[in-house]
């Protein structure tokens, strides 16, 4: 028997204010996730977006608001202020036959002195940005200890754009006794990090159509004269954000950019020749997918930390099969599918077999297609990366670039924006390519936290 809101629980004036809108009956998330929040659990919820996952959190935390009570009861966490903007504007909708009810947002880019005095005034949610939530609780804005439930919305969005320290230090602020409930589209292991830290035995809930990733394997056999034309038409056929090619020795990686280069490629390096400040710059860029190819030895290799490598392309099969599992695993992570390509000569037939027998996995024998079309190579990475002279030694956090640049003065939307990562001394910011030349401007005429300093796309 299939599960309907009244099946749930569901106090009479928000199941009244629910059939109102039109929904008839639960999602599947919110059939598994209200009945656990309902009863005071953490717990850790892998959803899509469009799955209903606001519901499932809004619903139970207005059923145990205690509306006599003025003083924040729970926090919604939200990577971006259209994303907090929306969940507000839901909570408020479910809401809207609880009298009395005050639901704010707090988000960075909007003046902080009207956020204290709504603050003063009561209020019984807040759904907020990390960096100026955390603000608030440094100025000791509103009472911490009434917070009975934390969500995080969009948990592996904020871990992505460098909010992790941020939500760590809410997390450890708010009281040790509150419910907390992780919302995320994939489960990396940063998500794991915060739930080992700042959960009590979570319920995991997963509503995907497919519970696993997938890695598949194939190869294709060209003579060694024709392996730079085979890496470009299957660039061409694969048409990816981010591809990582391997190659053996620093000769063919600097052969394999240059080419790709000349044809107007999207591409970087990373080899034994980099200086640190250099390959941080290279790694931001490929993170941020600002840079499309990104071309490595194996020792070169060993420090990218990057989830969601769409193809990895073995331009020159490794000698060694741990060598190859490395390579390979870069790709298929955090929820998704993946795909490992190698060009291999004639000869190395049999290193194919074995390395097949070896990991009990299919590699398939494929054919790129058979024409080039340069236009497709050459598109530019959807992505473009700022560079900014600030960062941790000044006191910056991500939300205070976030501030920046979704502010009056950025006046850049949230969702144009991906990737804060803040070094000691650098930052390194991801925002659409349309946006980038103004995002860059706004950090240059603007301030962050009343000091200039110098922005570049690199």
């Amino acid at each position: 028997m299939s599960a309907t809101f009244q099946s749930l629980r569901i106090a009479q004036p928000l199941q009244s204010v629910i059939s109102e809108i039109g929904f008839e009956s639960p999602t599947a998330v919110q059939t598994q996730a209200i009945p656990v929040m309902l009863k005071g659990r953490d717990i850790i919820v892998q959803s899509q977006t469009g799955s209903g996952k606001t519901l499932a959190f809004a619903v139970p935390i207005l059923q145990k608001l205690k509306l006599t009570k003025s003083s924040p009861q729970a926090l919604v966490i939200c990577p971006t202020r259209e994303l907090c903007t929306q969940v507000a504007k839901e909570i408020r909708t479910l809401g809207r036959q609880l009298h009395g009810l005050v639901v704010t947002e707090i988000c960075g880019g909007q003046p902080i002195r009207q956020q204290l005095e709504t603050l003063r005034r009561g209020v019984h949610i807040i759904v907020a940005t990390p960096g100026r939530l955390l603000d608030h609780l440094s100025r000791d804005s509103f009472d911490r200890h009434g917070i009975n439930v934390v969500v995080l919305d969009e948990a592996d969005r904020m871990l992505d754009m460098g909010f992790g320290g941020d939500v760590a230090e809410i997390l450890q602020a708010t009281p040790a006794s509150r419910q907390t409930a992780l919302f995320s589209a994939t489960f990396p292991h940063g998500i794991k990090e915060i739930s080992k830290q700042h959960q009590s035995a979570p319920l995991r809930i997963t509503i995907e159509d497919k519970l696993q990733n997938t890695l598949r394997h194939q190869v294709t056999f060209c003579p060694a004269e024709e392996k730079s034309d085979v890496l470009l038409l299957l660039l061409q056929q694969y048409n990816v954000d981010r591809t990582l090619v391997f190659c053996n020795f620093k000769k063919s990686v600097n052969g394999v950019v240059q080419s790709l280069r000349r044809l107007g490629c999207s591409v970087d390096r990373l080899d034994g020749d980099l200086q640190q400040y250099q390959r941080d710059q290279v790694l931001a860029k490929f993170k941020n997918k600002s840079t499309r190819v990104l071309v490595a030895t194996d020792v070169a290799g060993r420090g990218i930390d990057v989830d969601d490598i769409d193809l990895v392309i073995n331009y020159e099969l490794p000698d060694k099969l741990h060598a190859y599992q490395h390579r390979v695993g870069r790709s298929a992570r955090a929820g998704k599918d993946g795909l490992a390509i190698s060009i291999a000569l004639p000869k190395q037939q049999k290193k194919v077999r074995a390395i097949s027998e070896a990991l009990d996995a299919q590699i398939e024998q494929v054919t790129p297609p058979p024409s080039l079309h340069l236009d497709i190579v050459s598109q530019d990475a959807k992505m473009r990366t700022i560079q900014i002279s600030c960062g941790r030694k000044d006191k910056i956090r991500p939300g205070d670039i976030l501030g920046a640049l979704t502010g009056d003065a950025g006046g850049l939307k949230g969702s144009d924006i991906g990737k804060i990562d803040v070094r000691d001394k650098i930052t390194y910011v991801a925002v659409e390519n349309a946006s980038a030349t103004s995002a860059a401007k706004a950090i240059n005429h603007g301030r962050i936290k009343k000091k200039k300093f110098r922005a570049t796309i690199v």
